[in-house]
């Protein structure tokens, strides 16, 4: 397989999250797929089939080295630079397996650009046990929590629970055993973990523990900013249509994801980012 490697959400030439692009011209089997997925160790490879021959409608899965994952933000923005690249900027359908979507592809001077519409968002209160197991995963309290917005599990596409700080040192040290994280997550059914910083009512810092898919850390987190658009909208937060999430800073690469919104509850919000090929 003929793999692309392109880091989304980058900041022209350095940051970003890493993802594997294949284009597959047929479809490969799931022990293939995870096979190079593992081979390629980054957080999520996307595997995309086009299907007929207009080249604007492919079938999409995405897999971490350890399993298969229902939609990555970052493998899409990677999977939309990698189409724009090939087939020319545009609207592209992906067929997901729980949703269809779409991604847009967009040539600028810093390089290729794309936007995802994210599936449906769903937020709630988080159970009292996913509030324990979280929680002391990263042996963090109440107190450490910033109370403009109570922490909650989030959905944009995958499973994830977001935990606001107020102290952004606090962002900053997070760690966690990788072990006990895997444990936790896949009990929850949770994809990641997103740790937050509110630096304005349009700016925030974020960290996303990724241990079910076998990484410690992502850099840039689309499916989760996704998911916590969602959770904004639902809460009434004064996004004001948009705001950008800094993500990546506290491990050396700087990654910048753009979101904007509108204020249907559960509808689809667009997220953005540049992409760079890894040489």
């Amino acid at each position: 397989m003929d793999v692309q490697r392109i880091a989304a959400f980058s900041q022209g030439s350095e940051g970003g999250n890493p993802a594997g692009v294949v284009l597959l011209q047929n479809a490969a089997s799931e022990d293939e797929m995870a096979r190079v997925a593992a081979e390629v160790g980054y957080s999520e490879t996307a595997f995309a089939t086009e299907e007929g021959d207009e080249g604007k409608t492919w079938r999409v899965r995405y897999f971490s080295p350890e399993s298969e994952v229902p939609f990555c933000g970052h493998a899409t923005i990677a999977l939309g630079a990698a189409l724009g690249k090939q087939n020319g900027a545009g609207t592209y359908t992906l067929v997901l397996n729980d949703a269809t979507i779409t991604v847009d592809a967009e040539a600028t001077p810093d390089g290729m650009m794309a936007t995802l519409s994210s599936p449906p968002t769903i937020s709630r209160a988080m159970t009292e046990a996913e509030a324990r197991d979280v929680l002391s995963l990263f042996g963090l309290t109440s107190e450490d929590l910033d109370p403009r917005l109570p922490p909650a599990y989030i959905h944009g596409g995958a499973n994830h629970v977001v935990l606001p700080l107020k102290d952004r040192a606090r962002l900053a040290s997070m760690s966690y055993d990788l072990d006990k994280g895997r444990s936790v997550m896949r009990e929850h059914d949770l994809v990641t973990v997103m740790q937050v910083y509110i630096e304005d009512n349009q700016t925030f810092v974020a960290r996303n523990a990724f241990a079910s898919g076998g990484v410690v850390e992502d850099p840039a987190t689309g499916a989760a900013a996704a998911a916590f658009a969602g959770y904004l909208r639902d809460s009434r937060w004064p996004h004001n249509g948009s705001f950008i999430i800094r993500q990546g800073e506290d491990m050396g690469s700087p990654s910048l994801i753009r979101v904007s919104l509108d204020d249907t509850k559960g509808a689809s919000v667009r997220v953005s980012g540049g992409a760079r090929d890894i040489k």
